[in-house]
């Protein structure tokens, strides 16, 4: 990939991750899908078994739009001169110049590319021909004995904004005060950060179970943040309601932003969630969510610069310190001459 700053990583992502890129359902069979994820811009399609595949938008030929190009089932042709690609980024036919040099070659960026739990995922990698971690998610969006929901925004603001505000509980005592779950407990509070495997839990000390009270967030591959928001018996079954979070920039100012609102249920009580979730739940889950995009997008670009923390903060610092530092040691590879090739072995003299 292109050479990067750290400050651009930190703005549009760390590479050597998995991303969702948007919902599977944007993706359409027959239909050609132009995205910008990670400062990326991107082509999606489907192949003619329903797979999805993540391309570079840019024809090898010229850099013209695959995107505005024709769907031929396992292949794309460009629009501009007919060039040929098919999902593993080889250019498979060149229209104009049969057998010609191109042909043949893996010429176009693919990403490896999954769908789980209702989106589309894609792994940005440091090394574009290095093969990519397995896509591992939190048990709550793994199916088994979790039912779930996926809530899909796109908002204008960095997406570092929204990270902050998930890693952020005290706010929920405070801006979701007046919601139908947020309403409980102090409006002060100690925490404590614990170190768990690939990231931290931010938890108070003298709350659980009444509030936004802990938030996880984990980094193995791909950045998730889980959190709790305790639920009342009239919620239905299920017990507390379990939010999985993660989030892709779009851009230095805009994001997507992905949130599966998750609850512990099967037979029956799935059945009960799911109508109780879609008849009643859903449009106060949306308004709890409007208030976050409200504040998010009124931020200035600045904030960051000019911000005076205090303890309720401590996982905003612990989380931009480890972010901060990985975005160095990548912008540095990123930097880093590629390596020599070994000399070749001298040819022995031949014998008589």
């Amino acid at each position: 990939m292109a050479t990067r700053t750290a400050e651009e990583l930190l703005a549009l992502g760390l590479r050597d991750r998995w991303y969702p890129l948007c919902p599977s359902g944007t993706v359409k069979r027959g239909e050609l899908t132009r995205i910008e994820r990670a400062g990326e811009q991107l082509l999606l399609w489907r192949d003619s078994a329903g797979v999805v595949h993540v391309q570079e938008d840019r024809c090898p030929h010229r850099g013209a739009r695959l995107s505005l190009g024709v769907h031929m089932g396992d292949r794309v042709a460009c629009n501009y001169h007919g060039v040929q690609v098919d999902g593993d980024g080889v250019v498979v036919s060149v229209p104009g110049s049969p057998g010609c040099a191109l042909e043949g070659r893996p010429a176009l960026r693919t990403f490896p590319a999954q769908e789980h739990a209702g989106a589309v995922f894609a792994w940005f990698g440091l090394d574009e021909s290095a093969e990519p971690t397995p896509l591992q998610v939190p048990d709550p969006i793994a199916g088994g004995e979790w039912d779930n929901f996926l809530c899909y925004v796109e908002w204008d603001a960095p997406y570092g904004y929204s990270l902050d505000n998930l890693l952020d509980p005290m706010h929920g005592a405070f801006l979701h005060r007046n919601s139908h779950t947020m309403f409980g407990g102090k409006r002060e509070a100690v925490f404590q950060i614990r170190a768990i495997d690939d990231g931290f839990v931010f938890e108070k000390t003298d709350q659980r179970g009444v509030n936004f009270d802990w938030v996880q967030l984990t980094d193995a591959g791909a950045q998730w943040v889980t959190l709790d928001i305790p639920y009342p018996e009239t919620a239905g079954p299920g017990g507390a309601f379990t939010i999985v979070a993660a989030l892709c920039a779009i851009n230095e100012t805009q994001h997507a932003a992905f949130f599966w609102r998750c609850r512990k249920v099967s037979g029956w009580e799935r059945d009960s969630w799911r109508v109780l979730y879609r008849n009643r739940l859903e449009a106060r889950h949306w308004a709890v969510l409007e208030q976050d995009r409200e504040m998010a997008e009124a931020m200035p670009l600045d904030a960051w610069d000019r911000e005076n923390l205090y303890q309720h903060d401590i996982a905003l610092v612990r989380m931009r310190r480890l972010l901060r530092s990985e975005a160095r040691r990548q912008a540095a590879a990123l930097a880093a001459p590629p390596a020599a090739p070994a000399p070749a072995a001298p040819v022995p003299a031949p014998t008589r």
